[in-house]
């Protein structure tokens, strides 16, 4: 299991010297919508990170204007870009094309769409499929049981991550039920008042504690 650690609402400065911190501790450095809203790809084109050993996802969260979005996400030092699955099957197609073209990732975030859609779209068989609690929504999202739902009810999509409010205990409870590929954690780790020793306690608990 990979742990990605997210970023989000604040200052360009302050998330490069948070992500290059975090670059050898966590798999996965998220810098979030909300820094790709704010400071643009041009910005973020001219500070690059040079990250040693975690990818690095842009959420672009990617609605419509599929390959010029991800054509220019993929111009930054990005591994992962993000759609949205209730965009039209000609935008994920295209933003697909371009991500298998460029030999980079696709995560297909799966935020209010349905079961029925995400059966028309479960044929996208590299894309990583984001199981996604809504920040809006409040607490109360149980990702283990919802990563099982999934897996039972889509057993044929290989890649699967999951996002919302997750904790130690469910990072731990996740690591086990050996489903998920990666946990998307956020303000647990960089909100903590010690942001690297919560990454790095993350990180033990799910390669540590599966049975």
């Amino acid at each position: 299991m990979k742990l990605q650690a997210a970023i989000d609402r604040v200052t360009l400065d302050d998330a490069l010297v948070l992500a290059k911190k975090l670059d050898p501790i966590v798999d996965i450095i998220e810098l979030g919508t909300s820094l790709v809203k704010d400071y643009g790809l041009v910005t973020l084109r001219k500070h690059p990170l040079n990250l040693k050993h975690a990818q690095l996802l842009l959420d672009l969260k990617t609605n419509d204007e599929g390959a010029y979005e991800f054509t220019q996400g993929f111009k930054t030092e990005a591994d992962i870009l993000t759609a949205m699955a209730a965009s039209s099957r000609q935008t994920l197609d295209q933003v697909y094309d371009v991500t298998m073209q460029q030999g980079k990732q696709i995560l297909i975030d799966l935020l209010e769409v349905d079961d029925q859609r995400i059966e028309q779209i479960a044929d996208l068989d590299h894309a990583i499929f984001g199981l996604h609690h809504s920040k809006d929504a409040g607490a109360g999202f149980d990702a283990v049981g919802t990563v099982a739902h999934f897996h039972e009810r889509f057993p044929q999509i290989k890649h699967v991550a999951v996002a919302g409010g997750i904790d130690l205990d469910q990072a731990k409870a996740l690591a086990n039920q050996g489903i998920a590929d990666t946990i998307i954690v956020g303000g647990k780790i960089s909100g903590a008042d010690d942001p690297l020793t919560a990454a790095k306690t993350f990180m033990e608990a799910i390669h540590n504690d599966i049975n």
